[in-house]
């Protein structure tokens, strides 16, 4: 199955555009062990997502202990539930065909994050493997995305330039961008870009975007196509014994706020 028909399939399954990045941090951890602390999210949530995000920099942080675990997170998720391998792999042609045979053969992501930097050659690898989603940095959540990705190139800003190459990468049906909902003009700008991809957005929560603009920004014209991702808001709401139990309250009401955005946005046909 493509990626797009996985996600969507989930998404109008648990009517949710959430999805949750699996990023265990030990020190934030409610003192159980890093496996334990995914599954117990996993089971948790599972109804109310419509994708995982592990962030691979935080299993390579444990070495090949947290190779191990993410092996197995990937393996427990439920096989309907899209998982998305947040790894920003981006080099030349037969480096990056290593890490998308990595990413996508022996981890089992169903999509990743690329960095486009080195332009086609660096991406196509990923491309290449038409079932699966491909997601290119665009315009970043982070503060020092300002240092590159607004740069004035041909008229237009650099993020706008990297949003047209990724459509006319498009052919396959399985690239879409990453956008942060820290930059909600220029998330409404992407989405005008490219009215029908995908957009992963990350900052909603411990990074402060705004949900109402994400939603009315971030959704394609059926409301769909915008994955929604929140990572310490919902992992470390309770450092306690409750934690799964309070994390799933906190998914539970992120879900409800975002389907009310949407069921009050006059542009959702």
């Amino acid at each position: 199955m493509k990626f797009t028909d996985k996600l969507l399939n989930t998404s109008r399954q648990n009517r949710s555009l959430l999805c949750i990045g699996l990023d265990p941090d030990p020190e934030l951890m409610p003192g159980v062990d890093v496996l334990e602390f995914n599954k117990a999210i996993i089971d948790a949530t599972r109804d109310l997502v419509c994708a995982y995000k592990p962030n691979l920099a935080f299993y390579e942080a444990l070495g090949t202990t947290g190779i191990a675990i993410l092996e197995k997170t990937v393996r427990y998720i439920p096989g309907d539930i899209p998982v998305i391998g947040d790894a920003k792999r981006g080099d030349i042609g037969n480096t990056a065909r290593a890490y998308a045979r990595a990413l996508f053969s022996v981890l089992g992501f169903d999509a990743a994050t690329v960095n486009p930097y080195l332009g086609f050659d660096s991406v196509e690898p990923f491309i290449s493997y038409q079932d699966k989603g491909v997601f290119v940095l665009c315009r970043t959540s982070n503060k020092g995305a300002l240092d590159f990705q607004d740069l004035n190139t041909d008229g237009g800003p650099l993020y706008e330039a990297v949003a047209n190459k990724a459509r006319e990468w498009n052919t396959h049906g399985n690239v879409g961008l990453v956008v942060g909902a820290t930059y909600p003009e220029e998330l409404r700008r992407v989405r005008s870009i490219c009215p029908e991809m995908c957009l992963l957005i990350p900052g909603v929560g411990a990074q402060g975007g705004d949900l109402a603009s994400v939603v009315s920004y971030g959704v394609d014209a059926r409301g769909e196509k915008a994955i929604i991702n929140v990572s310490r808001q919902i992992l470390y709401a309770s450092r306690e014994e409750d934690f799964a139990r309070v994390a799933r309250a906190v998914a539970e009401k992120l879900r409800k706020q975002i389907n009310a955005h949407l069921a009050s946005s006059p542009d959702v046909k």
